[in-house]
């Protein structure tokens, strides 16, 4: 038979990440950097709540755009945090985790050909997501130079008549890079005159640790123009859940669940049930997780200094963008290299973007004592590299 693939899922690159996860499967005693997922378990009240939901028979669909009770909460969390009331009738989408959500936006707001803004590095799936949907994305490229953070210069010098959006996502997935108030005010600024939507994923925002956290929907002006996105995965360590969401004007939130209903139909009414405990009693949790991620930064960080890895400090999420320019090795090479011979697992830094062949990214979600035996692992590695 014919083989009859869309061009655009035929030249599409698979996923960096996963190349490596795939690759670590089968292997003993290997100590895992590379996917992005928090190592503790969800917090037992969420659990429970979930099993309870089982036991009183709660096992259906839900409302395409989620559960009520799920929807009000998060009007109200976002209400008593920073004072923006969104109508969880109208104005909140219950997605399945924040990739979904992101996969919406892109389909309900592009034709063919309209462009969308978007740093690098950057989380794996934006590019591919525009492509899918006949956009364009328009790549601004950062540095540690300049803390791997967008600058209202760098935004206007790509702003176009073709500029349907601008994608962003902070604190970053790969580099931890983020924003204060006054550098979010700087980059709105910017964007204030312009017609454009402001697609702002910020599912690390609770795990910001040395500065606030500032939506940028708090900002003036900005929450009519803005999609604001976040879920439960990362700060509540419900990866597995699948819960994410979208809060934004009425008319985009209306057009995503049309695509939302036709495909996912609903989130998993038990990964909603388990969310919404999260919100009502488990932001203590967060902290306490958040101060451990914050003193594994610590650690980690001024280790891979030590052993002869250039990495800036992370001012949120939890992963090192760190240079191994030093080693002569292109990132692909370093990664297969140290993984067959010392059985570390990073991801290459083009997984994130092709201008970033000098880096690699690690995750420090993980127990201290597996981050000290990682870095004996890779200081080793690196000597030899060097002889």
């Amino acid at each position: 038979m014919v083989k009859k693939i869309s061009d655009k899922v035929q030249f599409l690159k698979p996923s960096g990440i996963r190349e490596f996860f795939d690759l670590v499967i089968g292997m003993d005693d290997v100590i895992s950097l590379g996917v992005g997922e928090p190592d503790f378990t969800t917090p037992w009240n969420i659990i429970e709540s979930a099993i309870y939901s089982f036991e009183n028979g709660y096992t259906s669909y839900t409302s395409n755009k989620g559960l009520f009770e799920l929807r009000n909460e998060i009007s109200k969390n976002i209400k008593k945090r920073y004072g923006i009331h969104y109508n969880p009738e109208t104005e909140i989408l219950i997605t399945v985790g924040v990739s979904e959500a992101n996969d919406l936006a892109m389909r309900a707001l592009l034709n063919k050909g309209d462009e969308v803004i978007i740093h690098e590095p950057c989380y794996v799936a934006y590019e591919p997501l525009i492509t899918l949907s006949d956009g364009k994305a328009v790549i601004i490229r950062t540095s540690p130079a300049n803390g791997f953070k967008l600058s209202p210069g760098d935004i206007k010098k790509v702003l176009s008549k073709k500029t349907k959006a601008i994608l962003f996502n902070y604190p970053c997935n790969p580099t931890g890079a983020s924003y204060t108030k006054k550098e979010l005010s700087a980059i709105t600024n910017a964007l204030k005159d312009r017609d454009i939507i402001v697609m702002s994923d910020e599912i690390y925002g609770d795990l910001t640790y040395d500065f606030e956290h500032t939506p940028i929907i708090t900002l003036p002006g900005m929450k009519e123009k803005t999609l604001y996105l976040n879920g439960f995965s990362k700060a509540y360590a419900m990866t597995g859940w699948r819960i994410g969401y979208a809060c934004g004007p009425e008319w985009l939130i209306a057009a995503m669940n049309k695509v939302h209903q036709y495909t996912m139909l609903c989130a998993p009414i038990t990964g909603q049930i388990a969310a919404i405990e999260a919100l009502k009693r488990s932001y203590n949790s967060v902290l306490e997780m958040k101060n451990e991620y914050r003193r594994r930064r610590n650690l980690f960080i001024s280790g891979l200094n030590e052993i002869g890895l250039e990495a800036h400090m992370p001012e949120g999420a939890f992963y090192s963008f760190a240079s191994i320019k030093k080693t002569n090795m292109d990132s692909k090479t370093f990664a297969k290299k140290l993984l067959h011979s010392e059985k570390v697992a990073v991801v290459p830094g083009t997984a994130f973007g092709e201008g970033y062949d000098d880096f690699i990214r690690m995750c420090y979600a993980t127990s201290t004592d597996k981050l000290k035996e990682a870095l004996l692992r890779i200081g080793r590695f690196i000597k030899r590299a060097g002889k």
